[in-house]
């Protein structure tokens, strides 16, 4: 839905979105869900998340997400073709959220994460914040949504990088400070048709990151007899666009609770296509 998800969210991609959203999940005790991004040039997404609710009001969550770009040529300034060698770059991100229902329409969420990037001879370390909020306002199912993901203070990277340069090979140890980008979004969304066995969700929202341009993400969700789901989006304002992106989803109901299978194709002309495929499981209240 070109990322337009904030004020839809009602699963464990909440923690991941707006750590606000999983208390939508009521009539659930336990979720699980785990996801898989192919990105372009050999980079790669795993999310693992899960979400208990405590009670009617207090909600709790997991989640653990790793990036990685697999092997890359190893270049410098003085074989700009190659060394020989290669290496990769792992990021890893590791969070607990905390969701309260405080009146029958509004809620709110706070997740805290660890979250490190790592590259060969050098890494940075830092905790972050995510605060969301969300409300019903109780017409056409209307939602309106607001977050601050990414949170945090600067913070400097740490280890030892030896490069070549004219005057011989040198080595670096201190390393400028760098700030966390940070992303503020508000996002409203409806049902323009809201039917027993069919229903059309509609989504807009605003994206500000710290360190790049605005943009605004329109999303359309179709669902069919609460089991098939069909999703399309676009965002106006990235760089580098293609044809819309577009999903599916299948729903499976069990005596336990509910299976889903989702997947997602976004399309970039010049960097290539990115894949997206997620697992959820739902466990009823006894």
């Amino acid at each position: 839905m070109a990322g337009s998800f904030i004020a839809i969210a009602n699963d464990v991609s909440a923690l991941y979105w707006n750590p606000a959203a999983i208390t939508r999940m009521e009539k659930y005790k336990w979720n699980v869900a785990a996801n898989h991004s192919r990105y372009f040039a050999g980079i790669s997404q795993n999310h693992l998340g899960a979400t208990l609710k405590a009670n009617d009001q207090n909600y709790w969550g997991l989640q653990v997400m790793s990036i990685g770009t697999g092997p890359m040529d190893e270049t410098t300034e003085f074989q700009p073709t190659g060394t020989g060698r290669t290496f990769s770059s792992d990021h890893l991100l590791i969070g607990v959220s905390y969701a309260r229902i405080l009146t029958q329409n509004f809620s709110f969420g706070l997740s805290t994460k660890y979250a490190r990037e790592g590259i060969p001879g050098y890494g940075v370390n830092n905790v972050l914040f995510d605060l969301g909020l969300h409300y019903d306002v109780g017409v056409w199912n209307t939602r309106f949504a607001v977050t601050l993901n990414n949170f945090g203070i600067n913070v400097q990277p740490q280890g030892e990088v030896s490069i070549l340069k004219y005057t011989g090979q040198q080595t670096i140890n201190e390393f400028q400070t760098v700030s966390v980008p940070g992303l503020f979004r508000v996002a409203a969304a409806f049902d323009p048709i809201r039917k027993e066995n069919h229903n059309l969700t509609v989504s807009a929202q605003l994206n500000h990151p710290t360190d790049n341009n605005e943009t605004i993400a329109i999303g359309l969700e179709y669902t069919m007899r609460k089991i098939f789901f069909l999703r399309a989006g676009y965002e106006f304002g990235q760089d580098e666009n293609g044809f819309p992106p577009m999903g599916a989803g299948f729903l499976i109901k069990r005596k336990f609770g509910d299976i889903r299978l989702d997947y997602a194709f976004i399309n970039k002309v010049r960097l290539g296509n990115i894949h997206r495929i997620g697992f959820l499981v739902h466990f009823r209240e006894k």
